[in-house]
């Protein structure tokens, strides 16, 4: 058809056909093709809690990597996280949900007899993301003790009239802090919280008088002095606390667990979305401002592969279930 009969509506549709395969010619791999629906990101944990905290943080890096497709992060916290997990389970496995999971996911099935869904063939692992250190920290004007072993004596002389604080029954924090209970050989309250950011602000207000939290979690209340760190439950110090050693250089070699955090679907993720979706959270959490926070926080960058997260997922769930036993968690 000659120029001269083409109309300037014509011509407005011709040039902006043009322009948007050009853009869509621009963005990754898999995102042409992904649905204009946002990605809904699970967090099985309450706001405040160390991996909430991680995970906002990546929210717009992620939604780039995906070439733009928007992220929707939404806290479903409740029953050590199975709340949260059992919506994702629900999901449908398009590639539009995912949720991150936490220690919790593994010392379930130890705590839990009958969990609504199987923790490890209900869901398809996409990567072990990161991990971040554990903090024993206590309120500083209700406790005096700076060190662990100082810890014991003071609860030592007060058998049951102190409380510790965790981010609810049967979760990893609660394992950690059952741990180091355990070894110190103290009798003290177990104060459930549903989540750590709840947990957190009583400790401070001095409602409970100590906790285990994720040192993402903490580490703005321990510069500040509303916080004290005893220790870390770790094997190794924190880089950001060199001077605050771990429990197990304090006398109690048996307190040994830091957290972790892993990307998962639902069953039945086809396998171009679960390459999709490996590749941006590769892409996210490798933008320079995403890396920055997590060296100022401490965490650790891991980004295993599909295969690899299930493999780790298995051996974790076994880990939890002998230390479970060890230490003799029941439910309240």
């Amino acid at each position: 058809m000659p120029t001269r009969f083409l109309s300037r509506r014509r011509i407005h549709r011709l040039v902006l056909g043009a322009t948007l395969a050009a853009g869509a010619a621009l963005l990754p791999p898999g995102a042409q093709a992904q649905s204009a629906a946002p990605l809904r990101v699970i967090l099985p944990i309450g706001p405040g809690a160390g991996v909430d905290v991680i995970i906002r943080s990546v929210q717009g890096a992620l939604s780039r990597a995906l070439g733009g497709q928007p992220v929707i992060i939404e806290n479903l916290p409740g029953a050590g996280g199975i709340t949260g997990t059992q919506a994702l389970v629900k999901a449908a496995p398009d590639g539009n949900t995912i949720a991150f999971i936490s220690n919790n996911h593994a010392v379930n099935p130890s705590v839990f007899p009958k969990l609504p869904y199987d923790s490890l063939n209900d869901i398809t692992p996409i990567s072990i993301v990161g991990g971040s250190p554990f903090v024993l920290v206590v309120n500083p004007a209700k406790v005096p003790a700076r060190t662990a072993k100082e810890l014991q004596t003071f609860l030592k002389a007060k058998p049951d009239a102190l409380n510790y604080a965790s981010s609810g029954n049967g979760t990893i924090i609660h394992l950690a802090g059952e741990m180091f209970v355990d070894a110190a050989g103290v009798k003290i309250r177990h104060i459930p919280y549903k989540g750590m950011g709840p947990m957190i602000t009583d400790i401070i207000a001095g409602q409970v008088e100590m906790g285990v939290g994720a040192l993402g979690a903490v580490q703005n209340h321990l510069r500040s002095g509303a916080l004290r760190a005893i220790g870390v439950t770790g094997r190794q110090r924190s880089a950001s606390l060199p001077e605050v050693p771990t429990l197990a250089e304090q006398g109690f070699p048996e307190v040994e667990v830091s957290g972790w955090f892993a990307a998962i679907a639902p069953k039945g993720l086809p396998p171009a979305q679960l390459k999709r979706l490996h590749d941006a959270l590769a892409v996210a959490f490798n933008d320079p401002e995403v890396k920055a926070g997590f060296a100022k926080r401490d965490d650790l960058l891991m980004l295993t592969s599909p295969e690899a997260a299930a493999q780790f997922l298995r051996t974790e769930q076994e880990r939890y279930g002998r230390l479970v036993r060890k230490a003799a968690i029941t439910l309240d």
